[in-house]
């Protein structure tokens, strides 16, 4: 009796969760077909390090820190301040966000495929200007390959670099497993030179280093960021991720951003505590991940 109880609660949790991230009242997965459809593999197994991150809670933190990085970049953050609705729908965008992530982890080639034409046909509309760090104005558009790229480092980056802080279980293949893998997922989009491996993904930031910057707009995203409109119990929960991410950026973005850091010991334990909790809570349902391995199953990939 007890045990059906735990199982009621945790798939009363879940279905909120996921009507949280999702943007859909109902708790439903709207882009579950995708990932269930299709007859064949997609880019990435369940024993690979692609599937093994992004399936783990610590993407939370990661994509938190993922849109801290970008907003460094005034390309990026133009696109973002000038065609993005993140102030009146931030679940919305951040739904778009996951579609994209998870319909690209666990899709058949052909839903991945499809699901890049939609984001294709999103970055066609996002042009515009902006002026770089040395305050010339440059024109953009989301589909050139160096904001294309940066982006792309942004969010590998940091599933990455918050996977090694907080993840639940280690990497197949560590770092390097990861970024070769991973660059799959922007081919279809029109990046074909993303770094395959640790040391390539390290000097492309590096690279980016003079052409990053903070600016007054910059400092109104990363404040949004750090006290978006959530559900107040959301809210006090976000104040800890928020945190987890900021403190695994590199100490010169931190530097730049000039916000002080809570020490690492009040991060790190909390919040592998908090995920690890928060995976508990949910329950053992994962649609995504059931949906993609019923479709491997039939495609004879895995047993």
């Amino acid at each position: 009796m007890l045990g059906g109880m735990i199982a009621a609660i945790q798939k009363r949790i879940g279905r909120r969760f996921r009507a949280l991230l999702t943007s859909n009242p109902s708790g439903e997965v709207p882009w579950l077909e995708a990932v269930a459809g299709g007859e064949g593999p997609g880019f990435f197994r369940p024993d690979e390090a692609p599937w093994v991150v992004h399936a783990d809670m610590a993407t939370l933190v990661g994509g938190v820190r993922a849109l801290l990085m970008q907003a460094l970049h005034p390309g990026s953050l133009a696109g973002v301040l000038e065609h993005s609705r993140y102030k009146d729908d931030p679940l919305g965008r951040l739904a778009g966000t996951i579609q994209w992530l998870t319909v690209t982890t666990f899709a058949s080639r052909e839903s991945i495929l499809r699901e890049a034409g939609r984001v294709r046909s999103m970055h066609g509309k996002v042009r515009g200007t902006y002026r770089d760090a040395q305050g010339h104005e440059r024109e953009y558009r989301a589909s050139d390959p160096e904001l294309l790229l940066w982006v792309h480092i942004a969010f590998m980056e940091s599933f990455l670099r918050c996977h090694q802080t907080y993840g639940s279980v280690p990497i197949p293949g560590g770092a390097d497993a990861y970024v070769g893998l991973w660059r799959q997922s922007v081919e279809p989009l029109g990046l074909e030179d993303a770094p395959a491996n640790e040391r390539e993904m390290q000097e492309a930031i590096d690279r980016f280093g003079p052409q990053l910057v903070v600016s007054d707009a910059t400092r109104e995203v990363i404040e949004w960021l750090r006290r978006p409109p959530l559900p107040m119990v959301s809210r006090i929960a976000y104040r800890g991720v928020f945190q987890a991410a900021y403190l695994t950026l590199p100490e010169n973005q931190r530097q730049m951003i000039g916000m002080r850091a809570w020490p690492r010991w009040l991060v790190v334990p909390p919040t592998r505590f908090f995920l690890r909790a928060l995976r508990w809570l949910i329950g053992p349902e994962d649609p995504l991940q059931d949906a993609a391995i019923e479709r491997l199953r039939r495609a004879g990939v895995v047993a």
